[in-house]
């Protein structure tokens, strides 16, 4: 007997700042492979956003908060009880939910009473988690602390040693040794804008935590000045960009603030923006091919193998960006000349 079509409920998110962050995911990592309000048991979410695809799977932590908000007379004081909220208790979460995705891959649920299980089977073999806070309600108040800042993002430093009782306002100390990514309401924005293909996000973030791991410290005063120097540093031998420094007798990189705004204004930038336009093609058939797995509507037996990863579409979403461009081009080529 062929299998029955099944409609799957996805939440929408439960915020302004999780519906935003929903949106922008399923940009990236396609409807199919990102889900929003995940349960690991009853009445207990596992994260904010879950998105699965391979071996990867990438817990993502919302959060907003408002101490800073209109407070300037203790800048210091209402900087540490922000960072309290929206980045130490979620970096405790967040290794509560990696445990939990370690120890029963097979306990994700999309809804609160746990009877949806998430129709993406995670792989059998070994799973490599990436954990994400995405912390909303700093951005003005770091915008006036400095007039050195040009974006309000969060300066963000990995070490043996972090140190955030000492820190500045608007600096993170993050541990070199579990890692945990932290971004903010604009650099959450640009990341996930900029990697809008599964292929091309985790490969920055891979890059990232090699070089996190590698160096003893990597420092960085903007998300998207890091993502800045991935872009601008390539590997030519192994055909890979990469962040920091391949010269092994150095120890530690900082990353410093500007570089995102000197990227953008390149000409190289806006020759690449212009050349993927066509590429979103090939997301348009693989969306609404994704959609239709998830209202139960595809014209094949069942859900047609795609969210056991068995199908033509999860094969589709593994192209990174500039892969796209021709094989998006070649098939609107295709379809003018049969059309003709």
């Amino acid at each position: 007997m062929a299998d029955e079509p099944r409609r799957i409920a996805k939440s929408l998110g439960l915020t302004r700042t999780e519906q935003f962050l929903s949106q922008l995911c399923d940009r990236t990592f396609l409807k199919v492979w990102s889900y929003p309000n995940p349960f690991r048991e009853q009445g207990k979410e596992l994260c904010d956003l879950i998105a699965v695809f391979d071996e990867h799977v990438f817990l993502f932590f919302d959060r907003e908060n408002q101490t800073l908000k209109g407070n300037s007379k203790d800048i210091s004081l209402a900087w540490q009880r922000w960072k309290k909220e929206a980045i130490d208790k979620q970096i405790k979460s967040a290794k509560k939910a990696k445990s939990h995705v370690l120890k029963n891959r097979d306990d994700i649920f999309l809804d609160p009473k746990c009877v949806t299980r998430l129709p993406v089977k995670l792989p059998a073999n070994d799973l490599v988690i990436h954990t994400i806070i995405v912390a909303h309600g700093a951005s003005e108040a770091c915008l006036a602390f400095s007039e050195d800042n040009v974006s309000g993002s969060l300066a963000i430093s990995y070490s043996d040693t972090p140190n955030d009782g000492l820190s500045l306002p608007f600096t993170l100390s993050l541990d070199r040794k579990d890692i945990v990514h932290v971004l903010d309401s604009n650099t959450a924005e640009i990341i996930l804008k900029e990697l809008d293909t599964f292929r091309d996000f985790v490969d920055y973030i891979e890059a990232k935590e090699a070089a996190i791991s590698n160096l003893d410290m990597l420092a960085y005063c903007g998300e998207e000045d890091l993502l800045a120097d991935f872009h601008h540093n390539f590997d030519d031998a192994r055909e890979k960009h990469f962040i920091g420094t391949l010269d092994a007798s150095i120890t530690g990189v900082m990353v410093p603030e500007g570089q995102w705004q000197a990227f953008i204004n390149s000409g190289a930038y806006k020759r690449k923006k212009e050349a993927d336009k066509t590429s979103y093609f090939w997301d348009e058939l693989i969306q609404k091919t994704a959609q239709n797995a998830l209202d139960g509507t595809l014209l094949v037996s069942g859900d047609g193998g795609i969210f056991e990863s068995k199908s033509a579409i999860y094969e589709m979403a593994k192209e990174p960006r500039f892969s796209r461009r021709g094989l998006s081009d070649g098939m609107i080529q295709a379809i003018g000349y049969w059309s003709s």
